[in-house]
């Protein structure tokens, strides 16, 4: 186990590597600069010029990339142009709201897609396995955006139950945080919702044929001991990483659901530094954010042996 560990941790290296180098270029190479922004559109080119060469804009890309590089390996990921405050330190104030909607989004996950397809299975073919299904796509057609408005129409503005927007930290109260944090949660839980339950219903379908669960039939178990006790277990290596990786998209894709519910969190940063044209933010970003796939897939593939005890890794 130990020996895979340190494998995989050491395969991580060259793919951070060809991502920074990836995003490196894609920022440089495309339209716009940011001594323009930062200088404003009055401008002369003499002021311009002396912005780039302040932010060491005109040094060669390599000397540049490297550079950069070089500065994060010593825990140095630079100034936003734009504030001119240290890029870890603004992300650092907006990664809280982020990380709690997106926890809060995955708990409602793992809570309400596990049950609908364990009795999806368990109903194959009938009135809930199909009412399952077409939630499903449901899920998947509607765009998160509009889901957000529907649910502030209905439980905000109609029914007065949750406030429409606005963001409360876990520090000012359990009832108050979760008073604000449910809503845009039910929203971007919505399509993970729909695509666990397939998975879920998918992989129970199969175990469920199984010898051993007509052994536990026969045996006399509960029902319900038997498809959550045994069938679940052994279908959970796919449902694993679904919510693994769907953990690690909603960090990254919570742009919209943010913008719906003025939270401010990183979707918001990201969007104001890519407008900015804000190098050192956004690739800070993007670099925490692979780094955040990199780990939940190692945590992934660790946690197959915890659930199967047939896996073991040398």
């Amino acid at each position: 186990m130990l020996y895979y560990l340190l494998r995989r941790l050491l395969m991580a290296v060259p793919v951070m590597f060809l991502i920074a180098l990836i995003v490196f270029l894609i920022l440089r190479l495309t339209p716009g600069d940011p001594a323009q922004a930062i200088a404003g559109d009055q401008a002369g080119p003499e002021q311009i010029a002396a912005i780039r060469d302040s932010l060491g804009l005109d040094a060669p890309l390599t000397v540049q990339f490297f550079t950069w590089i070089g500065n994060m390996l010593q825990g140095d990921f630079g100034y936003s142009l734009i504030s001119r405050r240290p890029v870890l330190e603004m992300i650092g104030q907006r990664i809280g709201p982020t990380l709690a909607l997106a926890t809060v989004a995955m708990i409602l996950t793992v809570v309400i897609s596990l049950p609908l397809g364990v009795v999806a299975a368990r109903r194959h073919g009938q009135f809930v396995d199909r009412l399952v299904m077409s939630l499903s796509v449901l899920g998947f057609s509607v765009p998160i955006f509009v889901i957000g408005y529907v649910l502030i129409g209905i439980f905000a503005v109609h029914l007065e139950w949750f406030p429409v927007q606005g963001y409360k930290p876990l520090s000012e109260g359990l009832w108050p945080f979760l008073h604000r944090i449910f809503l845009p949660g039910l929203a971007l839980s919505s399509i993970y919702i729909a695509l666990v339950s397939r998975m879920t219903r998918a992989a129970m379908l199969e175990v469920l044929g199984e010898d051993y669960i007509r052994t536990a039939r026969a045996k006399g178990l509960s029902e319900w001991v038997i498809l959550f006790r045994h069938a679940l277990r052994n279908a959970a290596i796919p449902i694993l990483t679904v919510v693994g990786t769907g953990f690690a998209m909603m960090i990254s894709g919570v742009v919209v659901t943010e913008t719906v519910f003025n939270i401010p969190g990183l979707g918001r940063l990201v969007v104001d530094a890519v407008l900015a044209r804000d190098y050192p933010l956004i690739q800070t970003i993007i670099l925490l954010t692979a780094g955040t796939y990199v780990v939940i897939n190692l945590l992934i593939d660790l946690s197959y042996a915890l659930t199967d005890p047939r896996i073991r890794y040398q």
